[in-house]
């Protein structure tokens, strides 16, 4: 008997700079009950789900500890709890985390059918940069708002199978994949706020879309996974969010895409035992994987071409 899963992409349009939670959350359980109208068991929604992308501008103080939570669930979100627990359908959720110790995290929650939380990730690659830099026309401070997750990526066992969770820039980097894929992940939960424009490099701009799609596709072939890639989306405060949200199975194949750059449900059922298709046959890690030869991935953090001719 196949262990299939019911699965929904819970894309959001865009959440103004002073849009409160409430009304956000609103939106969220709208996509909810449309989720279990569908039948899904699990719905997946973006990076910092519950705010405008602050990073976007320089903050601080108060106007930046605004757009943090400090429990989960709070008083806006406790609704979207219940309104699990009473549907019965589990959700993942990306928000800002400002722990009683004082870290700041870009983090990801992912709570079960009946309401109560499975499990908690951090993103561990913080794009951008640290200081403000006056000529980009919006900014991207995570590397000054967070700090990278220090637990890495786990994998937990819920809704049938092995679960793990990375964060928009975490679906860029092959070794966020390759470490879920050695505990045995069956379904990767991404959310993502993708500008569709990149100051440091324009020429990529029309790509953002392919790119995305590119890295969740291979990871998802190369581990033998599922994985459900979901976007904050839209024309949000002067940037264009990509949005492109959808469901990939472990052939590598896009089962299910967005259509819309707003509040969207896309939903596919997911057969996790599909998996073992790659996992126990061109990926099967036990007996093709070449550890030996892998020393640099983990001794050496940025590349070093050999000497030229001339310095030898």
């Amino acid at each position: 008997m196949s262990r299939q899963l019911v699965v929904g992409a819970a894309q959001l349009g865009p959440v103004a700079r002073d849009e409160p939670r409430e009304s956000v959350v609103a939106r969220m359980l709208e996509l909810l009950h449309a989720g279990a109208a569908a039948g899904c068991q699990l719905l997946v929604y973006p990076e910092l789900a519950l705010t405008s992308f602050f990073p976007r501008w320089d903050l601080a103080g108060d106007e930046l500890d605004s757009f943090f939570e400090t429990e989960m669930p709070g008083p806006a979100t406790k609704a979207l709890f219940d309104g699990a627990a009473e549907l019965g359908v589990g959700f993942c959720l990306g928000y800002a985390e400002l722990t009683p110790e004082g870290h700041r995290y870009n983090s990801q929650m992912l709570v079960a059918r009946d309401g109560s939380v499975a499990a908690t990730f951090r993103k561990v690659h913080l794009p951008g940069h640290e200081e403000p830099e006056p000529w980009r026309p919006f900014q991207h401070l995570e590397r000054r708002y967070f700090e990278p997750g220090p637990a890495g990526f786990g994998v937990w066992r819920c809704f049938g199978g092995v679960v793990g969770m990375m964060i928009c820039n975490d679906r860029r980097w092959p070794e966020s994949y390759r470490v879920l894929g050695l505990q045995g992940v069956e379904l990767i939960l991404c959310g993502y706020n993708t500008p569709i424009h990149y100051p440091p490099d324009p020429g990529q701009d029309r790509l953002q879309g392919f790119h995305s799609a590119l890295v969740m596709q291979s990871g998802a072939y190369q581990n033998g996974t599922w994985v459900v890639g979901v976007a904050k989306a839209g024309r949000e405060e002067g940037a264009e969010l990509l949005a492109e949200s959808c469901i990939i199975a472990p052939s590598g194949e896009i089962v299910a895409q967005a259509a819309t750059a707003g509040d969207e449900l896309v939903v596919a059922t997911v057969d996790l035992d599909r998996c073992a298709h790659y996992k126990d046959t061109v990926f099967d890690f036990q007996r093709y994987r070449m550890i030996e030869q892998y020393g640099l991935i983990t001794s050496r953090r940025g590349a070093v071409p050999p000497p030229a001719l001339d310095e030898e």
